[in-house]
C-alpha cells in the first residue's frame, strides 16, 4: 500500500524497482545507485539524453519506439534522484509513471486493434474490388454473347423474310400466270361461243336431223 511504501528506506526501494533476468540459469538483479545527485547530474542526463535520441536516429513526432524508451529511462533516473532526496515525492512519481504506463499500453492495445480491424477491411474491400471486377468480365461476356445471338437471330430472320418475299411473290407471278390463262380461255370461250350455237342451230335445221 502507499502508506506501507512511505515507511520502507530509500535503499530497499531503489532496489525493488531494479530489473531482473535470467542468464546461465542463474537469476541476476540490477541494483540502482543510492548516490546522491547534484545540479550537473541533471544537466548531464540532458546532454546524454539528446545525444542518444541523436545516435539513435530517434523521431521528433509521432509514435517512436526509440524516443519513448530513451524518455523512459531518463524519467526512470529521475525518479532515483528524487526518490534519494524525498521518498514520499519517489513514491508518488512512480504511482504517475504506473499509471502512464498503463495508459500507454491501453492506447497501445486500441491502435494496435485499430490497425488490425482497418488492414481487415481493406483486404475485404480489395476483396470486394476483385469480385466485383470479376462480376464485371463476367458481365461484360454474357453481354457479348447476347448481343452475338441477338445479332444472329436477327441474321436469321432477315434470311427467314427475304425467302418468305421471295416466296410471295412467286406465288403471286403464278397467280397472275393462272389470271392471264383463265382470261385468255374466258376469251376464246366468248369468241368460241357463238359460232358453236350457229353451227347446232344449222344442224337441227337439216332434214332427216332430230
Amino acid at each position: 500500500s502507499f502508506t506501507r511504501a512511505l515507511r520502507t528506506p530509500p535503499q530497499s526501494l531503489l532496489h525493488s524497482s531494479g530489473p531482473e533476468w535470467t542468464e546461465n540459469n542463474k537469476l541476476w538483479v540490477q541494483h540502482v545507485s543510492t548516490a546522491p545527485c547534484n545540479r550537473m547530474d541533471v544537466v548531464n542526463l540532458q546532454e546524454e539524453l539528446d545525444l542518444l535520441l541523436f545516435q539513435r536516429g530517434a523521431r521528433e513526432l509521432g509514435l517512436c519506439s526509440v524516443r519513448r524508451e530513451l524518455f523512459s529511462q531518463c524519467f526512470d533516473e529521475l525518479l532515483r534522484q528524487v526518490t534519494i532526496t524525498c521518498v514520499e515525492r519517489g513514491i508518488l512519481m512512480m504511482r504517475v509513471q504506473d499509471e502512464i504506463e498503463m495508459t500507454i499500453a491501453a492506447y497501445q492495445t486500441l491502435y494496435e486493434s485499430g490497425i488490425i480491424y482497418g488492414l481487415r477491411k481493406a483486404l475485404q474491400a480489395e476483396q470486394d474490388t476483385i469480385d466485383l471486377e470479376t462480376k464485371i468480365v463476367d458481365l461484360e461476356t454474357e453481354n457479348r454473347d447476347l448481343e452475338r445471338q441477338v445479332a444472329e437471330q436477327k441474321e436469321i430472320c432477315k434470311v427467314i423474310g427475304k425467302r418468305e418475299e421471295d416466296r410471295r411473290k412467286l406465288e403471286e407471278r403464278k397467280r397472275n400466270v393462272e389470271i392471264e390463262a383463265l382470261k385468255r380461255s374466258n376469251q376464246q370461250i366468248k369468241v368460241f361461243f357463238p359460232f358453236s350455237t350457229f353451227f347446232v342451230g344449222t344442224v337441227n335445221s337439216l332434214p332427216g336431223v332430230i
